[in-house]
């Protein structure tokens, strides 16, 4: 009887621990490498987007950094009444990947995936993706262009196809803010990337 208390314990424990480690943010967020070594499940997901969608793993990796700094928890800060009542927050996006709703949904329809969530680290991979590849067929940018892809994702589509980012400074800052971070993955994923192909798990 003791014995199966220890199995079901020991069991609880890795799920929880297994649970913990690959939803929490890394210690790293500047290094592909080290990032993908505390959540090898999260290279895993990378991979399997940009095979299905043909986006590069650090152009996936460099847009949930600045989305959400890999916090699955992650919202826009509430607006202020005065500046200092706390007020509504300027949109839906949430999660990894801060996806707002309204795309999210399309997403999930136009996959035939009505099981996504936005707080798990796999589906926000598989959005990017989607969404990238979305972006080359209606803006025709080519999904290697981690700066353009950018603007697309910051604005939309159909603000991007209006120019606005000729005014929109801040869009122009963060979309180079990304292009930085991802040439730096693809330079850090070159060193390691044929190690996490080689990487198994066993459960």
């Amino acid at each position: 009887m003791q014995k199966k208390i220890l199995n079901r314990n020991l069991i609880y424990f890795i799920i929880l621990f297994f649970v913990v480690s690959c939803s929490s943010v890394p210690k790293y967020p500047q290094n592909a490498c080290k990032i993908f070594g505390e959540n090898y499940l999260w290279y895993k997901s990378t991979k399997k987007s940009s095979e299905t969608y043909g986006a590069p793993i650090y152009i996936i990796l460099a847009f949930i950094n600045k989305e959400s700094g890999f916090n699955r928890w992650a919202k826009p800060k509430r607006t202020k009444l005065f500046k200092v009542i706390p007020y509504k927050r300027p949109s839906s996006s949430f999660g990894y990947s801060q996806a707002i709703k309204k795309t999210w949904e399309l997403y999930k329809r136009e996959t035939n995936n009505p099981l996504a969530i936005r707080t798990r680290f796999k589906d926000s991979a598989m959005f990017i993706g989607w969404y990238m590849n979305k972006t080359k067929e209606i803006n025709k940018i080519p999904l290697n262009d981690s700066y353009r892809q950018y603007l697309n994702y910051y604005l939309g589509w159909g603000n991007y196809a209006k120019k606005i980012y000729k005014t929109d400074k801040k869009a122009v800052i963060l979309a180079k803010n990304v292009q930085k971070q991802a040439k730096i993955y693809k330079s850090q994923l070159a060193q390691c990337q044929k190690g996490l192909n080689n990487k198994y798990i066993i459960f």
